[in-house]
């Protein structure tokens, strides 16, 4: 990792399993004068069970990111290499440090990836779901409506989709991805590379009978949809039916039975239900 210039080093830890630090990332960390971290406990604690006598740490997370930026700039300035890591896996992909990054790459600072973990890829690597095209947006908005919205958008694309998810809205959320993207295949990914690593298996609106009360980190990989014909209007009127003796308004109605069926815009579901 030598270099005569100061570096900012992007670098993947852990998931869990310490087993899976990489020689090279041991020998950034080691060897950097500060870490950048979201929270310095934790990873202070993380450094120590890895056996890496670190220089010392900086906290940046979410709330101080824009502030920080001067601060790295200065340190790189005066000479000295950082290295950038999050509580866990690969920086960046659902955690601060994409604008501190920006500015050393405007300012001309060096800025080298030491890949590792990454809590999406392994998901996708174990789900037995289509890896690819996929899309990875982090955590889900806090609004069921923008869930919603925002899940149909990416649903369109007809890629496979990766998100993380909170244990206490996991159920309300595999709901509403029912109503958004129809009856995908999904997996719930808990606890990856720990101990208790699981792998929980369905299709979206059938989620009777499986046990949703989780604890620990959740990834959850939704498949791409499941190949059909355009359904014929007949079908859709079934549907109607079937989707109105479930209740909710009009609209709410035309939205799920379009989720169900290909070929149909919600607009043009609400249209026959006149």
């Amino acid at each position: 990792m030598s270099s005569s210039s100061p570096t900012l080093w992007v670098v993947a830890t852990p998931l869990g399993n310490l087993g899976d630090i990489s020689e090279r990332a041991r020998e950034v960390l080691s060897s950097v004068d500060l870490i950048l971290a979201e929270d310095t406990r934790r990873t202070g604690m993380l450094m120590q069970r890895l056996g890496i006598n670190a220089g010392g740490f900086i906290s940046l997370h979410e709330h101080n990111e824009e502030k920080r930026i001067s601060k790295v700039l200065a340190l790189l300035e005066g000479g000295e290499s950082l290295a950038l890591v999050s509580d866990a896996g690969t920086p960046l992909m659902s955690d601060p440090g994409y604008r501190v990054v920006r500015a050393c790459r405007e300012k001309g600072y060096r800025v080298v990836p030491v890949p590792g973990p990454s809590a999406p890829v392994t998901a996708l690597s174990a789900s037995g779901l289509p890896p690819y095209p996929h899309t990875f947006l982090g955590f889900l908005p806090r609004k069921t409506s923008h869930v919603r919205k925002l899940l149909e958008d990416h649903g369109r694309t007809g890629a496979t989709i990766v998100f993380f998810e909170r244990k206490s809205r996991l159920k309300e959320t595999l709901e509403t991805a029912f109503e958004a993207l129809g009856g995908r295949e999904f997996a719930v990914c808990r606890e990856l590379t720990k101990e208790y690593e699981e792998f929980i298996f369905g299709t979206l609106g059938e989620l009777e009978g499986l046990d949703l009360e989780l604890k620990g980190e959740i990834t959850v990989v939704v498949g791409a949809p499941v190949e059909k014909g355009e359904a014929c209007e007949e079908e859709v009127l079934e549907l109607i039916a079937e989707e109105r003796q479930v209740g909710g308004k009009p609209k709410e109605v035309a939205r799920r039975v379009a989720a169900r069926v290909q070929g149909w815009t919600a607009k043009a579901v609400y249209e026959k239900m006149n």
